[in-house]
């Protein structure tokens, strides 16, 4: 079994229950990002799971592509869409499969993709840059390694995990608009629930 089925077995299973794993309200931190905005701006949510956080940019006004590995997911991403009557285009792939257009985005959200080993996650990276338009925004938000004492989210695998350093080492060629790494409890589904260490960083594509 290559590495993308076994992600996608993997997600099928975790997303297979009625309960949305990691809620139905966006993640708290791309929430606290809505000035950053714009309305009929291109949006795209990368692993989006379960629709959360595309579903809100949709409410947000944007035009909102999205997609993620797994069939369940994304099946119950469309429920909450139509649930909250807006329009996001969600296509069932993986990010070696999704197709990376240049210059293509006004806004690239990316919350909690830490599944994402260095290797992938350089190749991952670089497409986000790319297919963002000139003055495009990446928002992102990830554990810090920190989070492997507390144990409430996240790949318990430090390589996996995001410090300033490296995230201003791989953006470099971007602005760096805000970096934050801070601590809170978080309360988004069971799997996302309780003390947490974090970062979240705004970038600009030059």
């Amino acid at each position: 079994m290559n590495k993308a089925i076994s992600g996608a077995v993997h997600w099928d299973q975790r997303f297979a229950g009625s309960e949305y794993l990691f809620g139905t309200e966006p993640n708290v931190w791309l929430a606290r990002q809505q000035s950053h905005l714009m309305r009929g701006g291109r949006a795209l949510a990368v692993a989006d799971g379960e629709g959360r956080n595309s579903v809100w940019l949709a409410e947000q006004g944007m035009e909102v592509d999205a997609f993620d590995i797994s069939n369940a997911g994304v099946d119950k991403a469309r429920k909450l869409a139509a649930q909250k009557q807006v329009s996001v285009n969600f296509k069932v792939c993986g990010c070696e499969e999704w197709s990376w257009q240049p210059a293509h985005y006004d806004l690239v959200a990316a919350i909690f993709i830490q599944f994402a080993d260095p290797d992938m996650r350089a190749t991952l990276f670089a497409n986000m840059i790319a297919t963002l338009k000139p003055g495009g925004l990446l928002l992102l938000q990830g554990y810090t390694p920190k989070q492997l004492d507390y144990k409430t989210g996240g790949p318990p695998l430090l390589s996996h995990l995001y410090t300033e350093e490296l995230l201003q080492e791989a953006f470099s060629a971007m602005e760096i608009v805000e970096m934050i790494s801070y601590e809170e409890v978080l309360h988004e589904g069971e799997h996302h629930n309780g003390q947490s260490a974090l970062i979240g960083m705004v970038a600009k594509k030059l």
